[in-house]
C-alpha cells in the first residue's frame, strides 16, 4: 500500500477533489466521475475511492477514451482503491 503524502508526491499534487463512490457498483463511479472533472481545474487531480473491482480497470479505461490521465491506483488500508486521474481540458 502506498501512503497518501507518496501518492501526493507521485502524482506531484494532492486531489483537487475527492470522489467518494465506496460501495457503488460500476458504472457508478464512473458516471459520478464524469459529472464532476470539469469542476476541477485542468491538470488538477481527482481521487475515486472505489472499492468496486470493475472500477479498478474500468475507470482507467474511461481515461484512455476521453483523454484524461490515469495518474496511479493506490490500496485503501479498508479495501478498495484510490484512483487518481488527471483532467486533460
Amino acid at each position: 500500500m502506498v501512503s497518501t503524502q507518496a501518492a501526493e508526491a507521485e502524482a506531484g499534487q494532492p486531489p483537487a477533489l475527492t470522489i467518494d463512490a465506496l460501495g457503488k457498483k460500476c458504472p457508478i463511479p464512473i458516471i459520478m466521475l464524469a459529472e464532476q472533472i470539469n469542476y476541477v481545474p485542468r491538470n488538477a487531480i481527482v481521487s475515486v475511492l472505489a472499492d468496486d473491482p470493475a472500477a479498478f480497470t474500468d475507470i482507467p479505461a474511461w481515461c484512455r477514451l476521453k483523454s484524461h490521465h490515469h495518474v496511479a491506483s493506490y490500496e485503501l488500508p479498508d479495501g478498495g482503491w484510490a484512483i487518481h486521474v488527471r483532467r486533460n481540458y
